[in-house]
């Protein structure tokens, strides 16, 4: 079968591509921006891209294509779908054409939920991996432990990053839905992707129909502390659950981790989590996976050996590098949530030490500035606050005044970089948060603290 993938350099779509080729599929591919590090990775295992979405291409590199795979940044007017709609040629979205192509035959271990799943999906198949499972995986960031984000394996189990966000302009339902996972973690829910979900009742109720996508003799492992989740599940829930939370929280939990990192699954002791990720949340990932890891039938002994190992995700507190003394890290985090809890895992590591949080908001509900009112709050521990504007249709300056004198707006990258620079000093970290690559400020940073 000849695949012709439109988006394919995004994460999931970039992994289904990967998957298809091991798979023995031709695979060829477009997206509006063809760039590293997914453009190599692609092209290393064989994969033709083309830069943009014209129409000529159904004459060139897809003039054989068998199927077109459609990602979810694809709307109606790109040129290339107008005329793979007029001449009536088969298409589908990427969830719909791994559910069907891959995931039929096997035992999926779904993770979901608004914040940790690219880091519980990675601790997950790392804990399969170290038991000689050997799962195979799609995984939304790149894990350390793995050389790709995606990997197709002749395992009956498959660990995926089970995303809420819509499928396709075609179908406005969840990416999960098409899972049909046998074990499920739901990490948490709060209100997000305010660009299709009006509030949290509507995303509630999409976790509602993976719920009912569950069998009778699946399980959910699900965070006991989340108040939505519990209102999902309220509505019905036909399989095996076990809740997991600290153990100051609730006495209805099935897996508990205290502050000592002491495990216990029914109150008896299993054992002690020892791994290098910092906060509160990063427990409760490696909690979640070891309670699924376990649905498969690893012993909690096995999970444990496995995440001392555990090395992360790229772009979940990443080291970028260190000059004269400035550590420079980068990290995903991009909802209010998230932003506090990197900073919250970044300060149990540094203790006293300066952070300075540089924010870059452009995830699609940041720019609607659904979630302004909590940008304050969530940045509240940083001892310095840098925020990049750009081309927002909302007052940074207004949002953030509550930080007082603390926190500064950019709306250029340049001046950005100069005032970091200019701020930081020996023993400092420096904190970049964005869902995207923020114009390389990274590297940026690192160059302009090695200035004379």
């Amino acid at each position: 079968m000849h695949l012709h993938i439109l988006g394919i350099c995004g994460t999931f779509m970039g992994g289904i591509a990967a998957i298809a080729r091991a798979a023995g599929h031709v695979v060829t591919g477009c997206d509006a921006n063809v760039y590293p590090p997914m453009s190599t990775q692609l092209e290393a295992i064989g994969i033709p891209l083309v830069e943009g979405y014209e129409a000529d291409q159904l004459q060139g590199v897809a003039r054989d294509a068998d199927v077109f795979v459609v990602g979810n940044v694809i709307t109606r007017g790109r040129s290339l779908m107008e005329a793979i709609l007029d001449a009536g040629l088969a298409y589908t979205s990427g969830p719909q054409w791994l559910a069907e192509n891959v995931l039929r035959d096997k035992w999926v271990l779904a993770v979901a939920g608004t914040h940790g799943k690219t880091t519980t999906s990675a601790m997950l198949a790392k804990i399969l991996d170290h038991a000689g499972v050997e799962p195979g995986f799609l995984i939304g960031g790149v894990p350390l432990d793995f050389p790709a984000s995606a990997r197709l394996t002749r395992s009956r189990y498959f660990v995926i990053e089970a995303d809420e966000y819509d499928t396709a302009f075609f179908d406005k339902r969840s990416k999960f839905v098409h899972y049909r996972p046998r074990t499920a973690i739901l990490n948490n829910l709060e209100f997000d992707h305010a660009d299709i979900f009006p509030d949290l009742a509507a995303i509630e109720t999409q976790f509602h129909h993976l719920v009912r996508t569950i069998p009778r003799n699946g399980r959910i492992v699900v965070n006991g502390e989340e108040a939505s989740l519990a209102r999902v599940l309220r509505r019905g829930a036909w399989s095996e659950v076990e809740r997991f939370g600290f153990r100051e929280a609730a006495s209805e939990l099935d897996w508990t981790v205290d502050e000592a990192d002491r495990i216990a699954f029914h109150g008896q002791a299993e054992g002690l989590l020892r791994f290098d990720q910092s906060g509160r949340h990063s427990r409760l990932n490696a909690l979640a996976s070891i309670a699924a890891a376990r649905h498969v039938d690893v012993p909690v002994s096995t999970s444990l050996a496995a995440l001392a190992e555990f090395r992360g995700v790229r772009r979940r507190l990443e080291l970028r590098g260190t000059v004269r003394g400035v550590a420079i890290y980068d990290d995903f985090a991009h909802h209010p949530t998230a932003i506090a809890t990197t900073l919250a895992g970044l300060r149990s590591r540094v203790n006293g030490a300066r952070i300075l949080a540089v924010l870059e908001p452009r995830s699609n509900t940041m720019k609607l500035g659904t979630m302004k009112d909590a940008l304050p709050g969530s940045l509240a521990s940083a001892d310095c606050v840098f925020c990049y504007g750009d081309n927002l249709g909302w007052d940074v300056a207004a949002a953030l005044a509550p930080l007082g004198s603390k926190a500064r707006m950019f709306d250029a990258l340049p001046e950005l970089v100069s005032a970091i620079a200019a701020e930081a000093r020996a023993g400092d970290h420096v904190l970049v948060m964005s869902n995207g690559g923020f114009g390389g400020v990274h590297d940026k940073l690192l160059r302009a603290l090695a200035a004379p």
